[in-house]
């Protein structure tokens, strides 16, 4: 078998089971793998530690599908890994199979499969293969998503820039079945939304932020809010549902905005309680202030601003500007929901921009809860960058 050899001392990551390999922590590569292929993993003095396949193109050259040398990594390994990943939502899936037909069945390597990343939505399935040893075995993984599942529709969404650092092409379409309609109507916790599974962002919604949807509805009987970065409306209807007063709701895509409005309609809310406003959140923030516009809740969850842990300078800077504001936007005794999804910045990075935002916004505030992603996103132990999403619940 083709193999890598790894620099002296460079091995520890990889004995604590941390799944990545960075290219300058391999010595030499042994033999002709292909991008995609299975490699040996050697420790300076040549005893095997794990088997992962090779990226030669990406900075992450290797990423571990097991710790055990002698394992086999074929068709039937991929499909007991899946068949793993699946079953083991089952005591979660339990407590919401009755509040919702859409959820996560594979979490990359906090799942063991790399780059792999598998969401349901009724009866279809999208897949984003995000590596190139997930792409190598793309056959085998659509099989027996397929066998285990019992699901025909399977749709690809690999249409992210980080395909680009693995050297591969951005795809998108049927994988299996037929092509999806326009929107495929799903539920969660009583509400419903229509969800674009071939435009819309990520694998088409923001399945992670189910329980903290859930958590607006608590906090906003009552209550003017502000819902910034509002995408197709998840956290706005949460409000209204939940009794306020009014809900503002801004984003820069227009599409998004016309299916946050289909999504009110088809759930029978009042439209008197909802506006909708197609903005650059910033630049309407900032209008907001020089109005004098207040509100008792605002919320904030923008997309990811620091994809790479290269750019969290500018990110925190970005998190700061719309804290800042919308800490001035909000009434004495206000609520603020804030999150980062952004994968560079810590949940202690995170707590202290948030901070720093209150001190110059002349406010002193506490933190009522800290929020995290759904539990069919697993964070594993190894794997700390599994935990991606962050989220504050402040008053002022």
């Amino acid at each position: 078998m083709n193999s890598i050899q790894l620099k002296p001392g460079r091995e520890k990551s990889v004995l604590r089971h941390h799944p990545w390999i960075f290219s300058g922590a391999i010595a030499k590569i042994e033999g002709n793998p292909q991008p995609g292929e299975t490699v040996c993993v050697l420790q300076a003095d040549k005893s095997p530690i794990a088997l992962a396949s090779i990226s030669p193109k990406s900075s992450i050259t290797a990423r571990i599908w097991s710790w055990n040398p002698e394992e086999n990594i074929n068709k039937e390994f991929i499909e007991e890994k899946l068949r793993i990943a699946i079953n083991k939502r089952t005591n979660y899936l339990l407590l919401i199979q009755n509040n919702t037909n859409a959820f996560r069945l594979v979490y990359a390597e906090s799942d063991g499969l790399p780059g792999l990343i598998v969401d349901r939505y009724a009866d279809w399935l999208v897949v984003q293969i995000l590596t190139m040893g997930a792409e190598y075995w793309k056959n085998a993984i659509i099989e027996s998503l397929k066998e285990i599942t019992g699901i025909d529709n399977i749709y690809e969404r690999s249409d992210v820039d980080v395909r680009q650092l693995e050297g591969l092409q951005q795809r998108f379409g049927p994988l299996s079945g037929k092509e999806p309609p326009e929107t495929i109507e799903i539920t969660e916790y009583g509400i419903k939304y229509l969800v674009n599974i071939k435009t819309g962002q990520k694998t088409g919604f923001y399945l992670d932020q189910r329980e903290n949807r859930q958590k607006v509805i608590e906090y906003s009987s009552g209550k003017s809010v502000l819902n910034c970065f509002c995408y197709s409306g998840g956290f706005s209807l949460n409000a209204a549902i939940g009794s306020a007063t009014e809900v503002i709701s801004v984003d820069s895509s227009s599409d998004a905005l016309e299916l946050a409005q289909k999504n009110a309609k088809i759930n029978k809310i009042n439209p008197k309680k909802l506006s909708w406003v197609n903005a650059d959140v910033f630049q309407q923030l900032r209008r907001f202030r020089d109005e004098d516009k207040t509100f008792n809740l605002v919320i904030l969850d923008p997309p990811k601003f620091a994809p790479t842990i290269q750019q969290v300078e500018k990110a925190a800077r970005g998190y700061k500007d719309i804290n800042l504001l919308a800490f001035k936007l909000l009434k004495p005794g206000g609520i603020l929901f804030t999150f980062s999804c952004s994968g560079g910045i810590s949940m202690e990075l995170f707590q202290k921009i948030v901070a720093d935002a209150a001190l110059d916004a002349k406010v002193n505030a506490q933190i009522l809860e800290k929020l995290h992603q759904a539990a069919d996103h697993p964070i594993a132990l190894n794997f700390p960058e599994s935990e991606y999403l962050k989220g504050l619940i402040c008053q002022i």
